[in-house]
């Protein structure tokens, strides 16, 4: 029966649903959920325009790899199209452990598990580890999946300012010493392009007995030997019991992975509601993911175009004024400070056919609304160009 007037006037939530305004200003003027119609390496079409895309997280470019694209296809017709199942049950494959061995390798770590999505592996990081009692110290401006493992482990939480282990330590100090802790924090934080102090957020760590977890879906890959991330970048691995992140940056992939201690792995299997419960990671994505990891170890002109293109874009940005909030990593903001400055800077950006992202309060910190933008190895001398012209543009309509 269809939903009358009478009916929805019934339903709290559904009339929320319908007057919510943030959702009615979003509809309005349309910054999210663009469709592309068709991709080739770092352009896009929208609306039947070539745009370049400035916001992928495809930081090696790798997505578009006919060798990366052909393993996901050889995996696909020896493997099928999904194992249907969970890990646990009936969804383990060789693919997943080959694929796992790998990355604890290439990690030094002892063991791995790789889940469906980067969002499962990083919140299962946090949430089967910490259980009510505890106490997670959190930095305020990690990613939402982190967030959300901090809500379902039942743990107290305490907020330390974001990347300032002396405020870190303020707040441990405070703690009583027998309170099991955990400390999480970001490798590469993705709305800043932060790189993380790690090397004295750890010694906070091994002096108060708090386990560490890093979150490195936007290191790993991009900071370090061959790419090994940001513990590797900053000489702590050792000192970080759990790094997690994502196959869907600089892999080229989609899909997740928690690298640990063999003990830590084997808890994580049988504790983690997030990884029991999900359907295992496709034989495309992992043969994809695999495909790219080994591509990564053989060939560093991939890492050598990107970080070319980073430093030539950054001084780009810095020659027109523009506030990129101190990132040193190809995830890049543009601080604008209004959300009225940073529709206008978006759109454009929009008009001279290079697509970014908005990111406004309550997404950052108020006064910190910002244009999202990530470099890529995929990105030409030529596309570099064009998007100087459209920088020029935008600030000139600001």
């Amino acid at each position: 029966m269809p939903l009358t007037l009478l009916n929805w006037k019934k339903k709290a939530i559904l009339e929320r649903c319908r007057d919510d305004y943030a959702t009615k200003m979003l509809l309005k003027y349309k910054p999210f959920y663009h469709t592309m119609e068709a991709q080739k390496g770092a352009h896009v079409r929208l609306d039947g325009r070539d745009m370049i895309m400035l916001a992928s997280n495809d930081y090696l470019g790798l997505s578009f790899d006919p060798r990366v694209i052909e393993a996901g296809r050889a995996a696909m017709l020896k493997w099928g199209t999904s194992t249907t199942g969970a890990r646990i049950s009936n969804g383990s494959r060789a693919y997943h452990t080959e694929l796992e061995e790998k990355l604890a390798a290439f990690l030094d770590r002892e063991a791995c598990f790789v889940s469906v999505a980067g969002y499962i592996s990083c919140m299962s990081s946090v949430a089967a580890f910490a259980q009510k009692g505890d106490v997670i110290l959190a930095d305020k401006n990690i990613h939402s999946c982190v967030w959300d493992g901090v809500r379902l482990s039942m743990a107290s939480v305490e907020r330390f300012s974001h990347n300032n282990p002396e405020d870190l330590r303020s707040v441990i100090k405070t703690i009583p010493h027998n309170t099991p802790k955990l400390i999480a924090v970001e490798g590469v934080y993705s709305m800043e392009g932060h790189i993380a102090r790690l090397p004295e957020v750890a010694a906070i760590a091994d002096e108060f007995g708090a386990f560490l977890i890093v979150d490195d879906a936007h290191g790993f890959g991009v900071l370090g030997r061959q790419g090994r991330g940001t513990v590797d970048h900053l000489g702590v691995n050792d000192k970080v019991d759990v790094l997690c992140g994502s196959l869907s940056k600089s892999l080229g992939s989609t899909g997740g992975f928690v690298a640990a201690s063999r003990t830590v792995i084997d808890f994580l299997r049988f504790n983690s509601k997030q990884t029991i419960f999900s359907a295992a990671i496709s034989p495309s994505q992992a043969g994809c993911a695999q495909a790219s990891l080994e591509i990564i170890q053989r060939e560093p002109q991939h890492h050598e175009r990107l970080w070319q293109n980073v430093r030539r874009y950054r001084a780009m940005l810095e020659g027109l004024g523009l506030d990129t909030w101190g990132s040193d990593t190809p995830a890049i903001p543009i601080v604008l400070g209004s959300k009225e400055l940073v529709y206008r800077f978006w759109q454009a950006l929009l008009e001279k056919g290079v697509f970014t992202v908005m990111s406004i309060a309550p997404a950052v910190p108020p006064g910190k609304d910002l244009v999202r933008t990530a470099i890529s190895a995929l990105h030409s001398d030529e596309d570099l160009e064009r998007i100087a012209e459209a920088m020029a543009y935008a600030v000139r309509k600001l």
